[in-house]
């Protein structure tokens, strides 16, 4: 019996090593739905066959229909490696066993993006104190939950610090990618939308023509470029493999077709980063909380004193690490 199990556990040992072995040779890499998976695999897919040809690894593009299906791949390990916003991606290392190992670097070198309120050309809208002051007349385009620039920017910087719920301030509020927001401004299907310059450079130059109906009324403060995470439990020699990959991706002898692709993306490259770009999202999460619970008449005195009191400590833990890093 003795003889038997111990054989039953070799097999099995056997099975696990082999199927590590196989699992090590492939990386699935996700990608967040900022537009559709058409598009997104039209821009992407030449990055990734180059990742595929230089690191000998058998490269699969994942999508999925939203940000929290790239999170969740990444938890159960469907996915290896991925693009995401940096809220996403503070999802992915709090909740999906990720670690930011790189960033992009925007196109024209700077080191982040900004957040946007969109309307229609001919939208009275003029600033974001008239949307504020007119939101019962008006049709609202929300950003994926997950999403940096498309949701938790505007929810604290346009709504919390307002005082306001988009949920009831407006007369509808919906939430969609940046691309969907974008042609139902063009459509005007909504009176106003998120997006951010990225995405908004991005469709000027896919849709010249509908990217000249959309007028910006609103900008938020910078935000740290989009990072890339892989799981914290992937293998070094595989880690090596993909970051060395992707740091030296537009220098070498092909730079100027690599840069080409990456323009596609919105980057004008990649550089080494760490688990320290999300502190200022995680600040803005924690503000947005406070904000919340500052402003919730049906919470007991006592309970608000709490929460409020753990949220500071918070922070000041957040500042000092941030203070730290720089």
């Amino acid at each position: 019996m003795i003889h038997l199990l111990r054989t039953l556990l070799l097999c099995a040992a056997a099975t696990v090593f082999q199927a590590y072995a196989q699992i090590t040779n492939e990386i699935n890499f996700g990608i967040i739905s900022t537009e559709s998976s058409s598009n997104l695999k039209e821009n992407w897919q030449p990055l990734i066959d180059d990742m595929q040809k230089r690191t000998g690894l058998k490269i699969n593009a994942f999508f999925a229909s939203d940000y929290a299906g790239i999170i969740e791949a990444m938890r159960f390990n469907k996915v290896q490696v991925a693009w995401y916003g940096n809220k996403a991606a503070m999802e992915a290392v709090d909740r999906s066993n990720g670690e930011v190992f790189a960033k992009m670097v925007a196109p024209d070198g700077s080191q982040g993006y900004y957040s946007l309120l969109v309307v229609h050309k001919d939208s009275p809208l003029r600033s974001l104190d008239d949307m504020l002051k007119n939101g019962k007349n008006l049709n609202f385009g929300n950003g994926d939950p997950n999403s940096t620039s498309g949701f938790l920017v505007p929810s604290y910087y346009v709504f919390a610090l307002n005082k306001i719920d988009p949920k009831t301030h407006f007369k509808t509020a919906r939430g969609a990618s940046h691309e969907t927001n974008l042609l139902a401004v063009v459509n005007k299907q909504v009176d106003v939308a998120t997006n951010n310059t990225e995405n908004l450079e991005r469709f000027k130059t896919k849709f010249p023509d509908k990217a000249a109906d959309v007028r910006v009324i609103w900008k938020s403060p910078l935000i740290p470029n989009d990072p890339l995470v892989w799981r914290k439990d992937l293998s070094p020699e595989l880690k090596k493999k993909v970051r060395d990959f992707v740091l030296a991706y537009g220098t070498g002898a092909d730079a100027a077709r690599e840069r080409a692709i990456m323009l596609k993306i919105t980057t004008a490259g990649f550089q080494a980063s760490d688990d320290r770009q999300l502190l200022p999202i995680r600040q803005l999460e924690l503000f947005k909380d406070k904000t919340k619970i500052e402003n919730d008449t049906a919470m007991s005195a006592a309970d608000k004193t709490a929460k409020l009191e753990e949220i500071n400590r918070k922070l000041a833990q957040l500042n000092t690490q941030l203070a730290a890093s720089k």
